[in-house]
């Protein structure tokens, strides 16, 4: 038999309010379920427990991933990671968006661990989102705290927003990317990025 949930479980070191608990009970019962229902008991508390991966990104701090630097003044050619697994949630709907991200860089003399760049997608992918919004902040602070003669990202994903609502496209990605520095300047490093990307 499953064990039941408790407040203090949902979260290691503080207690849950019940408030929260109790405004997805009211939610389950807004959409025409018995929250009495025997596999609904424990579900408010397994969503409030969701919670803390969903949107874990409120917790992180950029600046904080970025903030171990390596100097590295003889490399200056591009640093590409790609196909970061992706996990998001549209803030209009509330539904998930799922996908890739794809980043690189020219470094100006530093350069961060790959680990660095996938921990940043985490960072705002895991927060109530938009493609768009998503794909300029991570451009924007690896800009911002590597100061990178150029950054470019590119996001590809599927919205459940259209997939099981709406227009119902199963076929549609988005793709959304953000230039900067010489990525949008320069034609060749543009190219080169979405070459080694598949673009």
């Amino acid at each position: 038999m499953e064990n039941k949930l408790t407040d203090s479980q949902v979260d290691g070191h503080t207690v849950i309010q019940p408030i929260k608990t109790a405004l997805v009970r009211s939610l389950i019962g807004a959409i025409g379920e018995d929250i009495n229902r025997e596999g609904l008991t424990d579900t408010p508390l397994r969503v409030v427990k969701s919670w803390n991966t969903l949107y874990g990104g409120y917790n992180m701090d950029p600046a904080q991933i970025l903030s171990t630097r390596f100097e590295n003044e003889s490399y200056s050619q591009m640093v590409v990671l790609k196909d970061i697994e992706m996990y998001s949630t549209c803030e209009h709907h509330m539904l998930p968006f799922i996908g890739k991200a794809h980043i690189a860089y020219i470094p100006n003399g530093k350069v961060v661990g790959l680990s660095k760049l996938a921990r940043l997608v985490e960072c705002f992918a895991r927060r109530l989102q938009i493609q768009e919004r998503l794909t300029d902040q991570i451009a924007e602070t690896l800009s911002e705290h590597l100061s990178a003669k150029g950054v470019g990202v590119c996001i590809e994903a599927k919205h459940m927003c259209m997939l099981a609502r709406g227009v119902s496209k199963q076929n549609s990605v988005m793709v959304t990317t953000s230039l900067s520095g010489v990525f949008k300047s320069d034609n060749i490093v543009r190219q080169e990025f979405f070459s080694s990307i598949g673009k």
